[in-house]
C-alpha cells in the first residue's frame, strides 16, 4: 500500500477542511479509508485536534527517523546524491533515477534527513527544494461567476481514454500569476508524458492567453486530441483555440482542482523556480524557456524515473511506427 507522499497528506488537509467525509477523501487519493482513518488520528495537532498536512508530514519523518535502520550514505554517495539535488532533483527522483541506473541508494526521507542537517550546518541544499505552499481558494463566494463561461463543455462529457493517461495529445492548461496579479505564465502539459510548455504573459486576457496558446501548440497539432482547462475568464477564448488546433476543450468542475492534478502539480514545480508573491517584472523569455527545458529533463517518479522528453520521444516514435504498419 506504500507510505501516504506529502501531496496526499496536503490533499487530505485541503479535503478535511472542506468537510469531506474519509471515504471520499480515501477515493481521491486512491486509498482505503482506514488509511485516511488511522493517518488523522497518528499525525493530526495533539492540542486542537486539528490536521494540518505540514505537521502531519514532520510527525512521520520523525517517527521515521527515530526508527533504527541501518544506513550505507557514504561520503561518496552523499556527493553523488548532492550533485543530483543541486540539478533540482526531489529526494525520490534521485533514488529512482539512481535505482533505474543501477545504482545503489539509500531512502529519500534519509535524503530529506541529510538535507535539514545540511540547513542547520549552513548549507543551502534545502534551496533546490520544491515548496509546495498553494493555498486553495475559499469555496461559495456569493460574488463567484466562476464556471459561467460561453458554451464551456463540462470535464464529464471528456471521453474516458483521455482518464487512461494512455496516449499523447491529451493537455492541460493554466496560469501561474505574478505578484498584484501583474505577469503571468501560460502553463500547458501533457497528462501522459508529462511534457510542459511555459509562455510569459503580460496578463491574464483572454485573447493574448489564446494566441499563444495556439503559437506553442502548432508545430505538433497534428498530435493533439483534447485540453482541459478551469473555469477562469482568461480562457473564454476556448472556442478560438479548439477551431485553429482542431482539438476539444474541457471544463473541470468548478473548485475540482484534482481534475487536473497533473497541472496542479506542474505549476507547483514551476513555483520552485517562480515563487508565488514574486514579482514577475524582469522575467525574460529566455529564463521561462530555461525553466521548460529544466522541467522536461527531470526524472519523474510516475515514468519510472524517465524524463518528460525521454517518454514523449519513446510514445510518439512508437506511434509514428504503428501508424506506418
Amino acid at each position: 500500500m506504500g507510505q501516504l507522499t506529502r501531496e496526499q497528506r496536503y490533499t487530505i488537509s485541503v479535503m478535511k477542511g472542506r468537510g469531506y467525509q474519509q471515504i471520499e477523501i480515501a477515493k481521491a487519493i486512491g486509498k482505503d479509508k482506514s488509511v485516511i482513518s488511522r493517518e488523522l488520528k497518528r499525525n493530526c495537532d495533539l492540542r486542537n485536534g486539528e490536521y494540518r498536512y505540514e505537521l502531519a508530514h514532520t510527525k512521520y519523518l520523525n517517527r521515521l527517523y527515530k526508527k533504527a535502520k541501518h544506513r550505507n550514505f557514504t561520503s561518496i554517495l552523499k556527493s553523488q546524491v548532492e550533485l543530483l539535488i543541486r540539478e533540482d532533483y526531489s529526494p525520490e527522483q534521485v533514488v529512482g533515477r539512481m535505482k533505474a541506473q543501477g545504482q545503489a541508494c539509500v531512502s529519500h526521507e534519509c535524503i530529506y534527513q541529510h538535507i535539514w542537517t545540511d540547513l542547520k550546518d549552513g548549507g543551502d541544499l534545502y534551496t533546490h527544494l520544491r515548496r509546495n505552499k498553494k493555498r486553495y481558494r475559499k469555496r461559495g463566494g456569493s460574488k463567484d461567476t466562476r464556471g459561467q463561461l460561453k458554451n464551456r463543455i463540462g470535464i464529464e462529457k471528456r471521453p474516458a481514454i483521455v482518464d487512461q493517461k494512455s496516449r499523447f495529445g491529451d493537455l492541460e492548461i493554466d496560469t501561474v500569476m505574478g505578484k498584484n496579479h501583474k505577469g503571468a505564465l501560460l502553463t500547458i502539459n501533457d497528462r501522459l508524458t508529462g511534457m510542459v510548455w511555459i509562455r510569459l504573459l503580460e496578463g491574464k486576457e483572454a485573447q493574448p492567453l489564446a494566441k499563444a496558446t495556439v503559437d506553442v501548440l502548432n508545430p505538433i497539432k497534428d498530435l493533439l486530441h483534447t485540453i482541459t482547462a478551469d473555469n477562469g475568464k482568461e480562457f473564454a477564448k476556448h472556442e478560438q483555440i479548439a477551431e485553429q488546433l482542431d482539438l476539444d476543450v474541457y471544463f473541470a468542475r468548478p473548485y475540482h482542482s484534482w481534475e487536473r492534478g497533473a497541472n496542479e502539480n506542474t505549476n507547483g514545480l514551476i513555483r520552485q523556480y517562480f515563487i508565488k508573491g514574486s514579482s514577475f517584472d524582469g522575467i525574460t523569455n529566455e529564463k521561462v524557456q530555461w525553466v521548460q527545458d529544466k522541467l522536461n529533463n527531470r526524472p519523474r517518479k510516475r515514468l519510472n524515473y524517465l524524463t518528460p522528453n525521454e517518454k514523449y520521444n519513446y510514445v510518439v516514435n512508437n506511434q509514428k511506427v504503428a501508424f506506418a504498419t
